[in-house]
């Protein structure tokens, strides 16, 4: 029996695409019942971080502001002297 070169290629194409598609169904599948338990272990409700204002106090500010200068300038590849930091706010809890 002598198959065809063509039938050969999409037969071999067709499989692939079809467990590609039977994967994604799988990994769908999955999901849906991973997160259906999770949703139920986690209902306490979560609480909403607090902003702080930016007048905040930063412990430790000349520490910061060094190693915040000193990575800046490494990746620039510039001198720590030839930076200057204008402001330096806190954003995060």
């Amino acid at each position: 029996m002598d198959l065809a070169s063509w039938f050969v290629c999409l037969l071999g194409v067709g499989i692939v695409f079809l467990g590609l598609i039977c994967l994604i169904f799988l990994c769908k599948i999955i999901s849906l019942v991973s997160t259906g338990k999770s949703t139920k272990k986690n209902e306490a409700p979560v609480k909403q971080a607090t902003p702080t204002p930016a007048t905040a106090v930063i412990e430790n500010r000349a520490q910061i502001i060094a190693a915040v200068s000193a990575a800046l300038a490494e990746e620039l590849g510039e001198d720590v002297s030839s930076i200057r930091i204008l402001s330096f706010k806190k954003i995060g809890g």
